[in-house]
């Protein structure tokens, strides 16, 4: 499908039917990724191409429920400073992600937008985006939301995959959903040989406990870039992932409260 020209592309809009969408408080959701390593196995787009196919699906659902939406061009950038030792990798710091997030969010608040959702599909965004969001909501006074496609539908995650119950990276998910959606740049060949992290390589968590953090390049947990089992991924799977994702986006932007509850009192 031709993401660009689709009537839920925020870009395929002129200017005078977009102040038209801010008008009936159109529902905007920011998809953000990364472009990084991704194994032998997976291509580098594999964060933001999910994140738009996920925006994308669950704007569709809300379209279908009589929500107004519109899904923006993707972020495909991101905070990937722990990929970088193993090469194929674009990051930015969170001064460059919190700036870049702050111009896209008042240009939408400034062209009449206040229902702004930005859908993240990068583990190492979690952080800078909680921040980020919390001061711009301080700001601007509009309800800002942000979650992980992925976060919201543990559900389906623990009962669809068969060796993980949550998405790792370049995993038995990540793999699955690209097969789903890209099925030409998955490497097969390397699918065997494509696994982690390392017995001798654990997480600080795993040597004292949950709750303590401490950075870690992804090099030091895996040699392969990996964490999961990429053999045991199926398009199938990836399928039924991507529908459970896309029915959650809708079920939680669609709830009315959600935009609704007042972030201060002062609002």
């Amino acid at each position: 499908m031709d993401r660009a020209a689709s009537p839920l592309s925020f870009a395929a809009h002129t200017a005078p039917e977009l102040r038209g969408f801010a008008a009936r408080d159109t529902i905007v959701i920011v998809p953000i990724g990364a472009t990084e390593q991704h194994g032998p196995h997976l291509p580098v787009m594999v964060d933001h191409r999910l994140a738009t196919e996920a925006a994308y699906r669950g704007a569709a659902l809300l379209n279908t429920a009589g929500h107004p939406v519109l899904v923006t061009p993707t972020i495909w950038t991101g905070f990937s400073e722990h990929h970088m030792e193993l090469g194929g990798t674009i990051t930015i710091d969170y001064a460059t992600l919190s700036g870049l997030l702050r111009g896209i969010v008042r240009s939408l608040v400034r062209g009449g937008f206040r229902r702004i959702c930005i859908l993240n599909g990068h583990g190492g965004n979690a952080a800078p985006l909680t921040v980020a969001v919390s001061e711009l909501t301080v700001e601007l006074k509009i309800p800002l939301v942000t979650f992980a496609y992925y976060d919201v539908g543990d559900a389906a995650t623990q009962s669809i995959l068969t060796t993980q119950t949550a998405v790792l990276h370049a995993c038995e998910a990540e793999t699955a959903m690209i097969m789903a959606t890209e099925p030409g740049l998955v490497r097969h060949q390397h699918l065997n040989i494509a696994h982690g992290p390392d017995q001798d390589r654990p997480e600080i968590e795993a040597l004292v406990g949950p709750k303590v953090f401490r950075w870690q390049t992804l090099n030091a947990r895996s040699r392969s870039g990996v964490i999961g089992t990429a053999a045991a991924a199926t398009p199938d799977k990836g399928e039924r992932l991507l529908c459970a994702y896309a029915a959650r986006i809708a079920e939680v932007l669609g709830t009315a409260t959600l935009w609704e509850a007042r972030a201060s009192d002062h609002w």
